[in-house]
């Protein structure tokens, strides 16, 4: 294989069965259960990586389904996002997230720098209770239950919200040393966003320590809110708004 082939084909590795296809990459009819909780600041700060700002003592935990997903097919994710703010603009971090799928595994990696890890999470209905839960290994991580679509919430709102905030990610790629390549602050943002339906009700959570799966270190002090909702988007490609290693 000649110089230039290489170049024209190299997007992914493997180089002649890459893990996933090009983007963009649409998710039809993809299911959100988000638990908001109040948490400990002064942990929160530990994680969240400078020039961000933490907006808020919050964190948003997250059970999504994605039952149809260009090149990734169907698979689950759970994880943790928190509130921060970046040059005064508010947005989402995304801390820690599990998924049981290995294309948008290692795609959520090397293209956006996701920290995504391989696990069991499930998102079901369960007679008049929506359950989220998160098992690393045989080992249950989080619970998370809702009344099933006790109120509707505005549609409108929630697609504003998914459309309009900033996303970030810190992505590291090693270099063949182990050490950083890559270290970068990533932003993207949710297109074509179209909201079926949203909801609220009652909610609980339960976060349980694991080493491996530490969603339990931002522990739960207080549930402010949840919802449901179902939603058709396309997540965008990104772009680097702060380099580690060239500041």
């Amino acid at each position: 294989m000649d110089v230039q082939t290489i170049r024209e084909r190299a997007f992914a590795t493997p180089l002649v069965s890459p893990a996933y296809p090009m983007g963009p990459y649409r998710f039809l009819h993809r299911e959100f259960f988000v638990i908001s909780y109040r948490t400990d600041p002064e942990l929160l700060r530990a994680v969240v990586p400078e020039p961000l700002e933490i907006a808020e003592p919050v964190v948003h935990y997250e059970f999504i389904r994605m039952p149809d997903s260009t090149g990734f097919g169907d698979y689950t994710e759970s994880g943790q996002v928190i509130p921060v703010t970046y040059q005064g603009r508010r947005g989402n971090y995304t801390h820690a997230m599990f998924l049981d799928d290995h294309p948008p595994l290692a795609a959520g990696r090397e293209l956006w720098g996701f920290p995504k890890k391989l696990a069991s999470p499930r998102l079901a209905v369960e007679t008049d209770t929506l359950l989220g839960t998160l098992d690393y290994g045989p080992v249950r991580v989080a619970t998370g239950t809702m009344g099933y679509k006790h109120q509707a919430i505005d549609k409108h709102l929630v697609r504003d919200a998914l459309a309009n905030t900033p996303n970030f990610l810190l992505k590291i790629l090693p270099h063949v040393d182990g050490s950083a390549r890559v270290c970068e602050l990533v932003c993207y943002f949710l297109k074509d966003v179209d909201v079926k339906g949203a909801w609220t009700g009652p909610a609980a959570l339960s976060l349980f320590p694991h080493a491996l799966a530490p969603v339990a270190s931002l522990p739960v002090l207080e549930i402010t809110g949840a919802r449901h909702y179902i939603a058709d988007l396309t997540l965008g490609l990104g772009e680097v708004v702060h380099d580690y290693l060239q500041s």
